[in-house]
């Protein structure tokens, strides 16, 4: 899977670029490579925003690649949850929805003024997964990964600023350079409210240079700061809740 979002909808977080780093062969040109490169591969074009790219070949069958839209939500998922018959319940859903279904009614509950902050929202998520949302409503992106770090997951950052998303290692070096790192485990990123933690709601996530062999700063791996708390208090619960800026 690969996503590529303009920065206007994605703003890469500080430290993800290395400091004047200009690898990579751009964003723009990674969907049109990954669908040359991958039989049966079909590109959702996102306008100005970007792009999400996908295929259901030469998958593992333990952690499928899943693809869904609803209601001009787009999500595509690698993985699988465990507790999928409570999350069906919970949200309301049929018996035929899947993984990607319940993150889509997840994101939309949060959208919509839902009960749960976002980071318990993905605590309740139960397995190991990966994905990747964008909803065009409100031109913003939901994006994580499970706590163990289950499924393969890089982001990097090109030279124009757009933000590249794949379980390929491979393609976003080509984009981005040095400028890559894995995804943070236990992590989500939102157009709203950036890089966060959800196994750790109330600290920060602050980056580390990562150094390669030869001692240049390639990205940064992005881990929890124990010691650093949220300035902003956790919104409080009842009818009177927004948690429109925590999606």
């Amino acid at each position: 899977m690969l996503a590529v979002f303009d920065r206007t909808v994605a703003k890469s977080p500080e430290g993800l670029r290395s400091p004047g780093e200009d690898g990579g062969t751009g964003a723009v040109a990674l969907p049109k490579e990954f669908t040359a490169a991958r039989e049966g591969a079909v590109v959702v074009n996102l306008g100005k925003d970007g792009a999400i790219a996908y295929t259901a070949e030469k998958q593992n069958p333990l952690v499928p690649r899943l693809f869904g839209v609803i209601d001009g939500i787009f999500c595509v998922l690698e993985g699988h949850i465990e507790n999928i018959p409570t999350l069906k319940q919970q949200y309301g859903l049929n018996k035929t929805a899947n993984e990607v279904i319940i993150v889509i009614e997840a994101y939309r509950t949060l959208r919509d003024r839902g009960p749960y902050p976002a980071a318990q929202v993905l605590r309740d998520l139960h397995g190991k997964f990966a994905f990747i949302l964008y909803d065009a409503t409100c031109h913003s992106t939901f994006i994580a990964a499970d706590a163990d770090g289950s499924v393969p997951f890089f982001w990097g950052a090109d030279s124009q600023g757009c933000l590249v998303l794949s379980n390929d290692m491979e393609i976003v070096k080509r984009g981005c350079g040095k400028s890559f790192a894995p995804f943070p485990k236990g992590c989500f990123f939102t157009t709203s409210g950036g890089l966060q933690s959800f196994e750790h709601p109330l600290n920060l996530v602050k980056p580390v240079p990562r150094v390669d062999s030869k001692g240049q700063v390639c990205g940064a791996n992005f881990k929890v700061d124990a010691q650093a708390k949220k300035e902003s208090p956790m919104p409080r619960v009842g009818s009177a809740a927004d948690w429109s800026s925590q999606y």
